[in-house]
Formats: structure tokens, C-alpha cells, sequence
């Protein structure tokens, strides 16, 4: 049984009855019941995962942290689901709540259930997952695209008055609104799902940026598979640079084995590794006396010492 709450309590006292006036009948109400959901226990085997979920439930720490959580607390938040007409439910939001019970032991979970369509539920399994953290680009990408493709199903926004805006008004950019990012973020990431799964996966582990990820994307699948050759025989990824160079000349027809080998082959600018330390930062370290050279050789005789210790350190 869950403690009622205050709007509960209000809901089981009794109405007042209106006083009636001689010779007239109580007028009814016209005002609509509001709709209560209601949180049912339902069986762990009856949950069945959202099609094409795009969201990943990793076994990692926050995972463990999680089902210990659920073992000693219960599931403090109810999950969301949709009846499936195959029999049994349809996750919305709630799939690592559902793993944390299934790790804990449990058998049944609390849902609240939902009679809505699919596009509906997609757009709220979406928005439910992209407030956590650490969301693999593949991850949020996917998430977009269905939203989008959502959001035109469910046709033209009626909330813009001006029909001018409303045309301009893509569902990308509706998209982009509700995350709190531009429209054309939302394109870019959308064109992440064009890669090659290979290429997602080096998008993923931070082998290949963002940008150049971008440009990528428009590579059909034959020469995102010459480039994965590519860098895997010159153990290099394409910089924003070289990647938008690949994009023009696939767009021309240009793009072969040659012209994607000599544009990898060519040598990236190395990284500036230069540090700058303020002299006024460094002075309060040293007497006034001592010269710009004093005060550098010094630094380097500390340094010096500081490496020999550690090496020490590491010996023992």
C-alpha cells in the first residue's frame, strides 16, 4: 500500500452538499474528473524493452550502485510502460530500473501503465533518457532521429500561429528546441546514424571527433569501408580537414583508393606542447635578487629532483 497523499486524502473526504433551494434541483457539475494514474506491481517477465531502444543498460558501477539501491529501498520511482498487443507490456522509461530488479532479485516492479501510441511513447522515451550522463554519440544520435521521425508522423506543430514559421519550423529544429541545442546540432548528430557501425563505434571511443565524424557521414557505405582500410594501414583517423576534403570529393565522384591514401598520408600538424608560466605567479617563489636565468635554473634543478625521487619511489 502506498501512503496517501494529501491530493489522496482530498479525494476520499466527503463533498459538501450544497444547500438547496426550495422547489429547485441541485444543478451537476460540468467540470471533467482528472484522469488518476495508478502504479501497479507488475511481473519483471510481462516487461518487455521499447523496439529499437537506443539507449544502452551497462553493466558498470552506477549499475551496481543502483540494484544495491533497489534491494535495500525498492524502486522509489515507478517505471512507464504501454500495453503490447502481444500480451504484456511495453518499457517506456524504465529499462535500467527493470536490470537493477533483476539483479536485486526481485520479481515485480512498480509501473505506472499508460494507453498511448507509439510515436507518443517514443518522443517520452527519448526525452527520459537524453537527462543522463555519459550518452554515447551512437547513442544520442538514434535518439534523435526516431524523436524526429516521431514528430513528423504526429504532423504540423498547431502551437505556432504564423504560417510562415510554421513552414520553417522543421521538426529537426522542434528537436533541437526541446534538448536545448540548435537545429542544425540536431542535423549533425541525425547524420552520425549514416556511418558505417565501425566508424560509430571509433565516434563512441573518442578515435574519431565529432567534426570530422560529421563530414564522414556523408562517405557512402563502399568508401566508408575503403577508409576504415585506410586508417587501419596507416594507423591514422582523418582530421575536420582531411574528412572535409573526402566529403567534396565523394560528392564529385573522386574519392578512390589514390586520392584517400595520399590525403591520409599527409602529415597532421603536431599539437603545441608549449607551457607558459607567468613570471608574476613565479616570482613570490624566489628572492628578488634572483634573474630570470636564476629562477629557470632553479626550477629545473627542483625538477630534476622531484624525477629522481620518483623513479625512486617506483624501484621500491
Amino acid at each position: 500500500m502506498y501512503p496517501k497523499s494529501d491530493a489522496d486524502r482530498r479525494n476520499t473526504m466527503p463533498e459538501k452538499t450544497a444547500q438547496k433551494e426550495p422547489g429547485k434541483k441541485p444543478v451537476p457539475s460540468k467540470k471533467p474528473k482528472p484522469q488518476q494514474e495508478v502504479v501497479v506491481q507488475i511481473p519483471l517477465s510481462e516487461l518487455h524493452p521499447f523496439p529499437d531502444h537506443p539507449f544502452q543498460v551497462r553493466e558498470d558501477a552506477s549499475m551496481q550502485e543502483t540494484a544495491e539501491s533497489v534491494k535495500e529501498y525498492g524502486v522509489l520511482v515507478p517505471a512507464l510502460a504501454r500495453p503490447r498487443e502481444d500480451g504484456g507490456y511495453e518499457l517506456i522509461a524504465g529499462h535500467r530500473r527493470k536490470h537493477a530488479c533483476e539483479l536485486a532479485g526481485l520479481a515485480t516492479m512498480p509501473v505506472i501503465v499508460r494507453d498511448i501510441d507509439r510515436d507518443a511513447a517514443t518522443i517520452i522515451m527519448v526525452d527520459s533518457n537524453l537527462q543522463r550522463e555519459n550518452i554515447l554519440p551512437s547513442e544520442r544520435a538514434k535518439a534523435y532521429k526516431m524523436k524526429m521521425e516521431a514528430i513528423k508522423r504526429q504532423g504540423a506543430r498547431t502551437d505556432l500561429t504564423s504560417p510562415k514559421i510554421s513552414a520553417k519550423f522543421r521538426s529537426d529544429d522542434e528537436v533541437g528546441q526541446d534538448a536545448g541545442v540548435s537545429g542544425d546540432t540536431i542535423r549533425n548528430y541525425i547524420a552520425l546514424t549514416q556511418l558505417v557501425p565501425e566508424l560509430q563505434q571509433m565516434v563512441d571511443e573518442k578515435k574519431i571527433a565529432l567534426s570530422p565524424a560529421y563530414q564522414l557521414a556523408a562517405l557512402t557505405p563502399k568508401e566508408q569501408g575503403l577508409l576504415l582500410e585506410t586508417i587501419d594501414s596507416e594507423q591514422a583517423t582523418p582530421s575536420l580537414s582531411q574528412a572535409q576534403r573526402m566529403k567534396k570529393l565523394s560528392q564529385s565522384g573522386e574519392l578512390n583508393e589514390d586520392t584517400m591514401l595520399s590525403i591520409m598520408m599527409e602529415q597532421k600538424k603536431p599539437e603545441k606542447n608549449d607551457i607558459t608560466l607567468s613570471g608574476e605567479k613565479l616570482r613570490k617563489y624566489f628572492p628578488r635578487s634572483y634573474t630570470p636565468f636564476q629562477i629557470e635554473n632553479t626550477i629545473f634543478k627542483l625538477l630534476d629532483a622531484w624525477q629522481k625521487k620518483r623513479q625512486r619511489d617506483q624501484s621500491r
